[in-house]
């Protein structure tokens, strides 16, 4: 989730989004995307899940967009969001066939959703590739009774982890997530979020949170959506002023990475 403090007047788009979500989900999908990009493009329209306006983020800076992956609440949506986890990491699996994984990490505690309705999905995709595939999660805090312990589901030890989650902001909350894996024995191999927003953390450095985690651990960070998608939904709707705004933001600030 986006991590937006306070939003100005909404402007038009978001306007028309609330009086008639619909009216704004694309008749026919943008061109060169995925099937599964698309349809989590115009779930995220119609649910109000992606709005465009003016938001202020805890960084300062004033954001054209705010995605709220939190509102994929309904059984509808939920079904929408872990299809296209789903969809991202068999794509990336079919490009790379040696990349293998043996759990979903969900970070307490917008992860554990996604963890679990994603390994669902991979399943019903392809159950001999994926069948395989649990879930864990963390507890925030130690359970001293019963089980004990701070992992919830598959144990990690020695097993290929890839963690899950909504989007990676100042990357302060994956790398709690990567210590928790090393410390119960996993190897990380890779992460995907549902937003790439392709934006650098801060003024004084070029390069975005994602970036960062890529480097410094060495594994492929996967996403369903990135900002050039978004400017491309924009475009597919004839929203030029958004489009245009969105663009302005990321010459501003957006990474080398």
């Amino acid at each position: 989730m986006a991590s937006s403090v306070s939003s100005t007047d909404p402007q038009a788009h978001r306007q028309a989004q609330e009086e008639d979500p619909d009216s704004l989900v694309p008749s026919t999908p943008p061109p060169l995307l995925p099937t599964y990009k698309s349809a989590f493009l115009q779930s995220c329209l119609s649910a109000s899940v992606l709005t465009f306006g003016t938001y202020k983020l805890k960084s300062g800076r004033l954001s054209p967009y705010f995605f709220n992956a939190g509102l994929f609440h309904t059984g509808g949506l939920v079904h929408s969001i872990s299809t296209a986890y789903a969809h991202a990491l068999l794509t990336h699996v079919t490009q790379n066939p040696t990349f293998k994984f043996d759990i979903l990490f969900g970070p307490a505690y917008k992860g554990i959703p996604l963890a679990t309705a994603t390994v669902d999905k991979l399943a019903q995709l392809d159950k001999g590739r994926f069948g395989h595939v649990s879930y864990s999660f963390n507890r925030k805090e130690l359970k001293d009774h019963g089980e004990g312990g701070v992992i919830v589901g598959a144990p990690l030890r020695n097993k290929d982890v890839v963690i899950i989650d909504d989007v990676i902001t100042a990357g302060t909350a994956m790398r709690e997530a990567i210590e928790i894996i090393r410390a119960q024995g996993g190897t990380l191999v890779g992460v995907i979020v549902a937003l790439d927003r392709k934006e650098r953390m801060s003024d004084d450095s070029s390069g975005s949170a994602i970036g960062e985690v890529r480097r410094k651990f060495d594994v492929p960070v996967l996403s369903i959506i990135d900002l050039d998608d978004l400017i491309g939904v924009l475009g597919g709707l004839g929203d030029e002023e958004d489009m245009e705004r969105l663009r302005d933001y990321k010459g501003r600030y957006g990474a080398s990475d």
